[in-house]
């Protein structure tokens, strides 16, 4: 961004709270970028005792994650996890437990997760290409975004955690 989307000043580099922010060039406007991360929720969905694990189409073949979504206006993160069930695996989820909030910073994410029971039968939505359904043993976290929560999840269900990709 190199104008400010108020008045159209340039925006220059100034430290503010202690940190390099773009702000307005224009001391009349004010106007502060202040890059804050979109919240993000997650779900460990359990499926008839699997964990499902989907992949986005234009992912790589082998790259499976976590149903995840960006919150919407007005909804809350349960609300928001719920619907992205809905929406990615056509499955009615309830919420079982909430497995932490974790911080992406590649992506200038928060992301809020939980373990979400999902009932009926699975439909992908039009974001994904494939899902799998794996026993929790065979599960391994990754290392960034919601491959913590994954870990979280598998470590409470007593299961021994290895690293490197589902």
């Amino acid at each position: 961004m190199k104008f400010c989307p108020q008045c159209a000043a340039p925006l220059v580099e100034k430290v503010i709270d202690g940190r390099n922010r773009l702000a307005c060039s224009d001391s009349r406007c004010g106007y502060v970028f202040w890059n804050n991360p979109t919240p993000v929720v997650a779900a460990v969905v359990e499926w008839n005792g699997s964990v499902i694990l989907v992949r986005s189409k234009g992912w790589p073949e082998k790259f499976f994650g976590v149903v995840a979504g960006f919150l919407e206006a007005g909804e809350t993160p349960e609300e928001g996890v719920l619907r992205e069930v809905r929406e990615e695996l056509g499955l009615e989820g309830r919420i079982v437990d909430f497995l932490g909030i974790y911080s992406f910073f590649e992506r200038n994410q928060v992301i809020f997760a939980y373990h979400v029971s999902g009932e009926g039968e699975i439909v992908l939505g039009d974001e994904l290409a494939e899902v799998k359904a794996l026993p929790p043993e065979r599960v391994r976290p990754w290392e960034k975004g919601t491959g913590p929560a994954v870990k979280e999840f598998l470590r409470r269900r007593g299961v021994s955690v290895r690293q490197g990709g589902a």
